[in-house]
């Protein structure tokens, strides 16, 4: 018998790892990658009696390969919040899935958990740019704002880290990340212990971030804004966590990030408003390498052919 543990390599999907090995520590093989790459149950072979546990990554297009392992015996237990299409019924198969604009997987399992870990479900849920949320899930410690908003940098950066075409575009290893976290009970306890990972993910962050701030949009009404950012590796690492901030900053828009690709075409990042956490995923799903949650969303490879249909599509979407 093996246990498995797989999970997306963003704050959500470390986060929500964290509970539960905190909670019931095993020592399990560990799956994960960028944030992108979520076809992670591909990467499994599994056997009899193996307990497999799967976070923060979309059981539509794993769905496959989990049938593939429970016939092979063994029992799957499935958290996530994005869309998960049909969910087959097996008695090895239990699922946690809600795919509500306000929910994360790190809230998730915070709340099967009873709040036993709730300040790294909101440092998950930060990372997911669910601020309302996490504010929420933190209530019980009654924190102060300065612990507040070192959780929430956190998040921010650990989910920064995330984002890249591979693994060499990132500052750290998701699943080193998770390895040196998984030891503190508390997020800030890993903060205090190991400044050199938070001031790394800090630095990187900002100077990345300060090359986004210098590019103008492409196409902007008042419904939505289109970035295009050059093939670089800090475009990579930044699209995702650039798409939040600029979220944030003009909430009742909608914005897209486009990243081009060494092939010409492009990596894609969709945030819907944040007054309306509704349709990115829809609108993704619509090509072929789309996907992701209803208030952020994303396509791996969108051909440049293709780019004015999606921008048409996105700003018909929030009329």
């Amino acid at each position: 018998m093996r246990d498995i543990d797989i999970f997306n390599g963003d704050a959500d999907g470390i986060c929500s790892l964290i509970q539960l090995r905190l909670c019931e520590p095993r020592a399990a093989l560990l799956i994960t990658g960028v944030k992108r790459d979520i076809s992670l149950f591909s990467r499994v072979s599994a056997r009899s009696g193996d307990r497999i546990t799967a976070l923060d990554i979309s059981f539509d297009r794993n769905r496959d390969n989990v049938i593939q392992a429970l016939d092979a015996g063994a029992s799957v237990f499935y958290c996530d919040h994005h869309f998960s299409g049909d969910i087959p019924s097996h008695p090895a198969l239990s699922t946690l899935i809600n795919t509500s604009s306000e929910i994360c997987t790190s809230v998730l399992v915070n709340g099967y958990l009873k709040s036993s870990y709730c300040d790294w479900a909101a440092v998950g849920a930060f990372g997911d740019n669910l601020i309302k949320t996490a504010i929420k899930v933190l209530k019980p410690l009654s924190y102060n704002q300065s612990k507040v908003d070192i959780l929430q940098k956190l998040g921010i950066y650990i989910n920064y880290n995330s984002y890249g075409l591979n693994l060499e575009d990132l500052n750290w290893l998701p699943s080193d990340l998770y390895l040196t976290m998984a030891s503190y009970e508390s997020p800030l306890d890993f903060v205090s212990q190991n400044p050199e990972y938070f001031e790394k993910l800090e630095c990187s962050y900002h100077s990345d971030f300060d090359k986004a701030l210098s590019i103008a949009p492409k196409y902007m009404d008042d419904r939505v804004a289109v970035f295009f950012l050059p093939n670089k590796s800090w475009s990579r690492r930044i699209g995702g966590v650039f798409g939040n901030q600029l979220a944030n900053e003009t909430p009742s828009r909608a914005h897209a990030v486009l990243t081009e690709r060494t092939d010409g075409d492009y990596l894609v990042s969709v945030r819907a408003p944040i007054n309306n956490r509704q349709g990115a995923d829809t609108i993704c799903r619509q090509f072929s390498t789309g996907g992701g949650r209803s208030a952020a969303a994303g396509i791996d490879h969108l051909p440049a052919e293709e780019v004015d249909n999606f921008i048409k599509m996105l700003s018909q979407s929030y009329r």
